[in-house]
């Protein structure tokens, strides 16, 4: 039983693996027009960061456009982004008035519904996208994809706190990222997420992904998957798009159980795959304890250690980040530990927008 749990283990690690292997994309010259829609509320010190990189695209300003959909903020997001953009062509800002749907979903719904262009990119308020994100999105668009995700990695600084933050979502885009490529995708941060107008229209848009306040993203491509449209992902240099962290404990166990409640309304197929595979890796964390039942029990925490340890170490840097050896080591433990927090705060609490 415990070497049969080691195989199977082995055997996510090699799905991982495929990460590493090379993207033989195909590279075209015509540039897609495209609209870029954001969600706002009470942004008004992220926005300026976010309109500078979304100038600063390697993509003709004819090609692009961008729309920012101020949903109701209490600041001064309206009046100061309206400035910002007053002599801004291809930029445009909307005032919220009403909302098909609740949350951050129906401003984005305003926002695909003014769009000019039938390839919509989202992103985030706080978002600054490096300067071939639009490129990529459109060479990957021109294989005829229906939806497509990017990397969206958080910048990574010396707290404590900080690389608890990175390197849980180091883990989430590898479960993402790989299990895309081998044709099960189930999640895409809203932070680089694109999808053509007609295929999002084919799946009636956010009409049945009310199931929650939150996931409006991952519960959307959900859709996407049971009309078996097609789903790709972008990873190359000069594509992620970056984000500061948050900055309390309390802020990040808020936003992460919001986030991972909305596992619950994955397909059955998802959640079992996920499943097995956390609750895998808390037995072999914990299997130390089980030593006096059987002494083989041990191999399953040092497998785990180190293959762990081995699959960041290789993976990191291909989503922009650095962990030493042991930081390495505690981080994986207690990102564990945190993933059960996260789920049954998720469970209880109440999702606000």
């Amino acid at each position: 039983m415990i070497f049969f749990l080691i195989f199977i283990f082995a055997l996510f690690i090699y799905i991982f693996l495929k990460l590493k292997l090379p993207v033989n994309e195909k590279i075209f010259n015509e540039e897609l027009k495209i609209s870029v829609i954001v969600a706002a509320k009470n942004e008004v010190n992220n926005l300026p960061n976010l309109i500078k990189s979304l100038e600063n695209q390697k993509y003709p300003i004819n090609k692009y456009e961008v729309i920012i959909v101020d949903d109701n903020s209490t600041d001064s997001t309206f009046k100061k982004i309206s400035e910002l953009i007053k002599y801004k062509s291809n930029f445009s800002i909307i005032k919220v008035d009403y909302k098909k749907f609740e949350g951050k979903r129906g401003a984005l719904q305003i926002g695909i519904e003014k769009s000019n262009y039938e390839y919509i990119v989202i992103t985030d308020a706080d978002c600054q996208p490096e300067k071939y994100w639009l490129k990529s999105i459109s060479n990957k668009f021109s294989e005829k994809f229906d939806f497509i995700f990017g990397i969206s990695p958080f910048y990574q600084k010396q707290s404590f706190l900080n690389k608890i933050i990175c390197f849980d979502n180091l883990w989430v885009h590898i479960l993402t990222f790989s299990f895309a490529i081998i044709g099960l995708p189930y999640s895409a941060s809203a932070r680089s997420f694109a999808f053509r107008n007609d295929s999002f229209n084919k799946i009636e848009g956010y009409k049945n992904t009310t199931d929650t306040l939150s996931g409006d993203d991952d519960l959307l491509l959900r859709e996407a998957v049971k009309n078996k449209m097609k789903i790709g992902i972008i990873k190359n240099p000069g594509s992620f798009v970056f984000t500061n962290a948050k900055e309390t404990f309390e802020d990040f166990v808020q936003q992460k159980s919001r986030h991972t409640s909305t596992s619950n309304y994955y397909s059955n197929k998802i959640k079992f795959l996920l499943g097995f595979w956390h609750i895998l890796n808390l037995l072999m964390l914990f299997s130390p304890f089980l030593f006096l039942i059987n002494t083989n029990f041990i191999y399953l925490f040092f497998v785990k250690i180190v293959s762990n340890v081995v699959l960041i170490k290789i993976l990191m840097k291909d989503f922009s980040y650095n962990f030493g050896l042991i930081e390495t080591i505690y981080l994986q433990i207690i990102y564990e530990l945190l993933l059960v927090v996260n789920y049954f705060k998720g469970i209880f609490n109440k999702n606000k927008w």
